[in-house]
């Protein structure tokens, strides 16, 4: 395996290139045979990944350079996080709130604990390091909590009317339908956590051996990550079921 902290000439980088060509045309082709389609999302998601990466490499060797600039670099995660849920959550009460609230407070909080707890020591590596993958998992919290919460809204639409027309207040109305939505959100969270070390090596583990960790830092902060996604997540879909319960009305039947 070459050194992955080398930057080989991009004449070298041909069998990566075809590789990544070959898994996304099998993956496009996987999903047409089984008529899910979703191809032209398929291969702009990694197209947009390849560049957004190619960018944040070479932003990130600034940001390491000067270190001052790590807050606007989190800046830009937290609003790009949150503009992704929002435009997911667009049929949602309040959905773009929901997603800019969810996200916002779930990173803020868990950095500033992570960092104030001394889990980690506040260098400029360890806070891009922990704040990206928080603020990911913040966004995905975000729109499925959002999309579990819409979608059973829909189903329950009778039971919400029958709570709202007994003079109950819509975050009453929609107290189940939030609290299955933030359970459903976190089963799969609490699942990959339980299968770490044994069905899995998680990405921040593999990534800190490769990057010349030792085994043992390397699985501190798989669990500081771990533990941090876990109340990132917690929050978030908290927020976000609690800004979307707010809504007077039932809503829309699905196109």
């Amino acid at each position: 395996m070459p050194d992955p902290g080398s930057l080989a000439p991009l004449a070298d980088r041909w069998p990566f290139a075809l590789g990544l060509a070959v898994l996304t045309v099998a993956t496009v082709g996987l999903q047409r045979w089984a008529g899910v389609g979703l191809t032209r999302p398929t291969v702009v998601s990694i197209l947009r990944a390849t560049a957004q990466l190619a960018i944040v490499a070479v932003a990130l060797s600034g940001i390491l350079a000067v270190p001052w600039t790590v807050a606007l670099f989190l800046l830009l995660m937290v609003s790009t996080a949150s503009w992704t849920s929002a435009r997911r959550l667009h049929e949602l009460h309040r959905g773009r709130l929901a997603a800019l609230l969810g996200v916002l407070a779930g990173a803020a909080v868990t950095i500033a604990l992570v960092f104030g707890l001394r889990m980690m020591d506040p260098t400029v590596r360890n806070l891009v390091s922990v704040g990206g993958i928080v603020i990911g998992n913040c966004m995905t919290a975000a729109t499925l909590s959002g999309r579990n919460f819409l979608a059973r809204s829909r189903d329950h639409a009778a039971e919400i009317e029958g709570w709202l027309s007994l003079g109950a207040t819509p975050q009453q109305a929609h107290a189940d339908v939030g609290r299955h939505a933030l359970r459903e959100m976190r089963l799969p969270s609490i699942d990959q956590t339980s299968a770490t070390g044994i069905v899995t090596l998680p990405g921040a583990f593999v990534g800190a051996i490769m990057g010349g960790a030792s085994p043992l830092d390397a699985a501190v902060f798989q669990l500081v990550v771990l533990a941090g996604i876990a109340l990132a997540g917690t929050i978030v879909g908290i927020v976000v079921t609690r800004v979307a319960g707010g809504s007077p009305t039932i809503p829309a039947p699905a196109d």
